[in-house]
């Protein structure tokens, strides 16, 4: 069984949200970043870390692509075309969407808001990218056509972190039905689920 180490308010959902999409049984240890059981496995204290028998993995977007790998799901084979585009969005969902969010997080959350105009520049660099995701997307129910893969997941997160910061998205086009088809999954209630057992 996996287990996956780090708080349910991190990247460690990834983890969890991918293992339900998977059908695989997982345990969570809810350990915050730079605790004692984190620095023993990942020295830069940072989490999630997924425990998958005697091998450690770090870094959540690593270690989702690795599970779709590993079980045949989520995700393109490597080398093949499709694939590398199922990369290039998943790059531009961890540099330009995330990017700004997590430029946000670390002025309001982590330096005690020491730059607040660059939460601002965030925002408007989370519209832009939202922008360019619109014209990507075009009518296709998820990046990469019918499959849902490991790009839609990565964006359902952040899509649920920026609604956390208030980095909006717009209700009146196409990604607002997105943004929801994605948290209607079924994979995605689950995971809800059970981070809420695990916080009580």
């Amino acid at each position: 069984m996996y287990k996956v180490i780090g708080s349910p308010r991190s990247r460690a959902v990834r983890i969890y949200w991918m293992l339900e999409e998977l059908g695989q049984p997982y345990d969570i240890v809810p350990a915050a970043p730079h605790s004692p059981e984190v620095l023993a496995l990942n020295p830069g204290g940072k989490i999630p870390v997924l425990l998958d028998g005697d091998a450690v993995l770090t870094d959540s977007v690593a270690i989702i692509q690795y599970l779709a790998d590993k079980h045949g799901a989520c995700t393109f084979a490597a080398g093949t075309v499709s694939r590398a585009i199922q990369d290039s969005f998943t790059q531009f969902c961890v540099d330009e969407i995330e990017g700004a969010l997590w430029t946000a997080a670390k002025q309001n959350k982590i330096y005690d808001n020491c730059a607040p105009q660059m939460v601002e520049i965030s925002r408007k660099e989370f519209a832009r990218a939202l922008g360019t995701l619109t014209k990507r997307l075009g009518d296709k129910p998820y990046v990469m056509g019918d499959a849902f893969t490991v790009p839609d997941l990565i964006l359902g997160h952040c899509g649920s972190w920026g609604a956390m910061f208030k980095f909006p998205v717009p209700k009146d086009g196409p990604l607002y039905d997105y943004f929801r088809r994605l948290r209607e999954r079924p994979a995605y209630l689950a995971m809800g689920k059970r981070i809420s057992e695990t916080l009580i």
